[in-house]
């Protein structure tokens, strides 16, 4: 139904589904000498004055002082009384929406789940990896509360220009599905390809080759999108250099679009990390470093972090000729999301 049929239909006195009265106790036009009823619609969104003529009215936060214009003796407590009477109340958007479901999602989790456990069986490493949120460095507000001597807060920044910081954190983090044991790799320029697979490569010499000593292969569980993502060239390029460096065959399985949160690093080792630092004023690095190294929780999750200080190069392109160089099979199932790479 549009608005004019709508208004047609209020005027002749029909109830119209989604449009609200706004007169008071009901009172007729006639009772009220010349003004003409008026509505909202939309769901406030509209005030409409079903007069001899039909006028619509986008509202910007001012429906009284619209109403006022229109003639009408009413003060903004008496509309927002009548809308609650009406059962509306002022509401915030609610996130409800995921958008359109990947085809065959169900399908992709229920594949990584079986090469997940085919791969721990056999006792060869899986690692699910991602980047963790931006983080400024400095005197800055950390949201959360901590517990600290009465009256003595921590004293931050009141403004948060990106100048009274220290710089940048890009905290990617590698956690072992198997050991419940994490590490993440505090970055300070960009969030790349290379920078993603040097986290990786680093979490394998500190702790993957030391508890998998007989590893020929590692599967990797990664988001389709950002410096890992399914698309991204660079990353199998630096993957296959890693692959190349260790002798590890490495196999890819990305989660479907828009369904990141069932990353397993998410709800078992970043959000921990996230619950540990609330309140904390990310002043320095080595404070980052500190943070993410103490955090644990009830099932035994222990955590390691460094600094890499390297400077990562954006934007870097990969041809044609060195992606067909590449030692990449993709697999029969979803082939964009599931591959392996062969080392040598």
């Amino acid at each position: 139904m549009t608005q004019y049929s709508a208004v047609n239909g209020l005027r002749a006195g029909s109830a119209v589904e989604g449009y609200v009265d706004l007169r008071v106790g009901g009172r007729t036009q006639q009772e009220i000498g010349e003004v003409p009823p008026s509505y909202l619609c939309g769901g406030c969104r509209y005030l409409v004055v079903a007069g001899d003529w039909c006028e619509i009215y986008p509202l910007g936060g001012h429906l009284a002082a619209e109403l006022r214009r229109q003639h009408h003796t009413i003060s903004a407590d008496t509309v927002g009384r009548r809308l609650r009477e009406l059962g509306y109340s002022l509401q915030s958007n609610l996130k409800t929406k995921e958008g359109r479901s990947a085809p065959e999602r169900d399908e992709q989790f229920r594949y990584i789940n079986g090469q997940v456990k085919r791969f721990v069986r056999r006792e060869q490493p899986v690692v699910s990896v991602d980047t963790k949120k931006k983080e400024r460095v400095g005197a800055f507000k950390n949201a959360g509360q901590t517990w600290r001597p009465a009256g003595k807060p921590h004293e931050v920044n009141i403004y948060d220009y990106p100048s009274l910081g220290v710089g940048p954190a890009i905290p990617y983090g590698a956690y072992d599905v198997a050991r419940n044991e994490g590490f993440v790799n505090v970055g300070v320029s960009h969030d790349t390809a290379e920078f993603a697979v040097e986290s990786i490569r680093r979490w394998w010499r500190l702790f993957g080759r030391r508890h998998y000593r007989d590893a020929s292969e590692l599967l990797i569980c990664a988001d389709g999108g950002g410096s890992n993502g399914n698309r991204n060239r660079a990353w199998k390029y630096f993957l296959q250099q890693l692959a190349d460096d260790q002798g590890l065959s490495i196999t890819v399985c990305h989660y479907p679009p828009g369904t990141s949160k069932w990353n397993k690093i998410e709800h078992r080792m970043f959000s921990f990390i996230s619950l540990h630092r609330k309140g904390e004023p990310l002043v320095s690095y080595q404070t980052i470093i500190n943070l993410i190294s103490t955090t644990t929780t009830r099932t035994g999750l222990r955590v390691r972090a460094k600094l890499d200080p390297r400077v990562y190069e954006s934007g870097l392109m990969i041809s044609d000729a060195d992606m067909q160089r590449l030692k990449l099979r993709p697999h029969r199932f979803h082939p964009e999301w599931n591959y392996t790479i062969a080392s040598g």
